[in-house]
């Protein structure tokens, strides 16, 4: 009997993690099954999120991307990401407690976002969150004056 594993740049479906931080990103790969198969950390600028985004396309087909921190220190990846139409999923930090039982590292935090990614538990597609977006004038006419207050 022949075993044949095939390289990780081979692989049909992989699905992305990362954790965010100011300076940095933590991206971690792993199978449509799970299994590990790459992580590396790149700076948090628009040439370290087009590294990241070619790391993750060099291991497979990116299903989705699990991004902590999408609306904060993850804000550029994601829009990154998204230009590269990759689907971005938010998933939550791990809980405190459990962070403290397996110890804090960044790829450990990298691989729980991409298998929630893969599972499924998390699938909250973060919201737009372009300055247009964001700050988009009211198109809602303003409701008539209130009232003064009656005199006591």
């Amino acid at each position: 009997m022949t075993v044949t594993i095939t390289p990780a740049t081979e692989l049909d479906a992989v699905f992305g993690g990362v954790d965010s931080h100011a300076d940095t990103i933590h991206v971690a790969v792993i199978t449509d099954r799970g299994g590990h198969v790459a992580d590396a950390e790149f700076p948090t600028t628009a040439a370290g999120y087009a590294a990241a985004i070619a790391f993750l396309n060099a291991h497979g087909t990116v299903t989705a991307v699990g991004v902590e921190g999408t609306s904060s220190y993850g804000l550029g990846f994601t829009r990154a990401a998204r230009q590269a139409s990759l689907t971005v999923i938010e998933v939550n930090r791990p809980d405190k407690a459990e962070r403290r039982r397996i110890a804090k590292s960044d790829p450990i935090d990298a691989y729980p976002a991409a298998r929630a990614a893969l599972s499924g538990r998390a699938s909250v597609i973060p919201k737009e969150t372009t300055p247009s977006a964001a700050y988009a004038p009211s198109t809602t006419p303003p409701g008539p004056p209130s009232k003064p207050a009656p005199p006591p």
